[in-house]
């Protein structure tokens, strides 16, 4: 949903007759519009997944619009999530007040209500109080009581994306990325992270900035976009939210992470702080670091399920945007903790969270990895 968004004339931007015949039946049914044919469409940019448009119409009243958002859904991507689920968590998150209200649906997307806010910015995520909102949103989102089976959903997704990425990725490009060796890459970070001590939450499970509105008015923030929402430990949702903090998805180079802006540690803590503290007790030190222990375990797990993702995307969306070399950069991160464990000379007692938290000092000095090299 842009912050950065370029209005373009209807000539240029043409939608699906459906959508536009959809669009202009529900136009015709608001007093306010003046003409239901009249609609201007606004690509909104940073999307990776759908093609997503604001949709205006002028009204009967001087300077003031009437909007809604239209999400046309990517090629191939229900590869990547079940759509009617995703279709019941927005529903769901709607009537619970948590995202925008559903106004309609075609063959392939559906219209939405428009969000009266801003899309954050990639600097947005480093504004301390900003970042404490998202927090305490984010806290808010893990104790939904949403529809469905309880349980870890990570890995399960994780072999099912592998093996897809399998049948998608031709053989040369399948043994560049050694994706023989990623099961058992899932199994042991399985082995290492599930326990029954885990926090189990409903995830967005993507929570980069531009799934996340501020309204400036009353300074308040929505989370987005559900199509990745599942139940998963809350740690896991955590540190995916700390590795987009990597990314700027409105650059020239989109796909490329710069991992100098990894928040170091006074950062973490201080999000994981206003994370606890949103239930109404201030956190002990020891819970604080207790969970920054469990989120940094689950940096791997990102990296290798977007570099998956990437791979899959590369063959199966046509969307502006190199998957592949972002799934380089993503499996990059793996292949160099790799190496930094065995440098590291670890013990065997030694618990991935260890080596990871050492291995994440040297990572936010290391910027634009590219083609698997930092």
């Amino acid at each position: 949903m842009g912050s950065a968004t370029n209005a373009v004339d209807n000539k240029e931007v043409r939608l699906p007759r459906e959508v536009k015949d959809a669009l202009q039946l529900m136009a015709s049914e608001w007093d306010d519009v003046a003409d239901s044919k009249a609609l201007q469409v606004i690509p909104v940019k940073g999307a990776m997944t759908n093609e997503v448009f604001q949709i205006k119409w002028p009204t009967r009243t001087d300077d003031v619009s009437r909007k809604v958002l239209v999400r046309i859904y990517g090629e191939g991507v229900e590869v990547f999530f079940d759509r009617d689920d995703e279709i019941r968590t927005f529903e769901f998150m709607s009537k619970h007040g948590q995202g925008p209200r559903l106004l309609g649906r075609f063959r392939n997307g559906r219209i939405e209500e428009f969000i009266h806010a801003r899309t954050l910015s990639a600097s947005d995520l480093r504004d301390p109080a900003i970042s404490a909102l998202i927090a305490t949103k984010l806290r808010e989102f893990h104790e939904l009581d949403m529809p469905g089976t309880k349980k870890v959903w990570l890995w399960d997704r994780l072999r099912n994306w592998l093996r897809a990425a399998k049948r998608v990725c031709p053989l040369e490009e399948a043994k560049a990325f050694h994706l023989e060796d990623y099961d058992e890459e899932i199994s042991m970070l399985e082995r290492e992270l599930s326990g029954s001590h885990q926090r189990i939450g409903f995830c967005h499970n993507d929570l980069q900035y531009g799934n996340i509105m501020f309204d400036e008015e009353t300074k308040s923030v929505t989370i987005i976009d559900y199509e990745y929402a599942t139940y998963n430990p809350v740690a896991f949702d955590i540190a995916n939210h700390f590795c987009e903090m990597a990314a700027d998805y409105h650059t020239e180079t989109p796909h490329v992470m710069d991992y100098s802006k990894y928040p170091g540690l006074e950062e973490r803590s201080r999000f994981l702080r206003a994370y606890l503290n949103s239930s109404g007790e201030e956190p002990r030190d020891s819970e604080v670091q207790q969970l920054l222990q469990e989120v940094e375990k689950y940096t791997l797990a990102s990296h290798l399920t977007w570099g998956v993702w990437g791979i899959i995307s590369e063959h199966v969306n046509e969307i502006d945007f190199d998957y592949k070399e972002y799934a380089e950069q993503r499996f990059a991160d793996i292949t160099n903790y790799a190496d930094f464990k065995r440098n590291a000379k670890r013990s065997r007692d030694e618990q991935v969270g260890d080596c990871s938290r050492k291995y994440l000092i040297l990572l936010r000095g290391k910027t634009g990895l590219r083609k698997g090299v930092v």
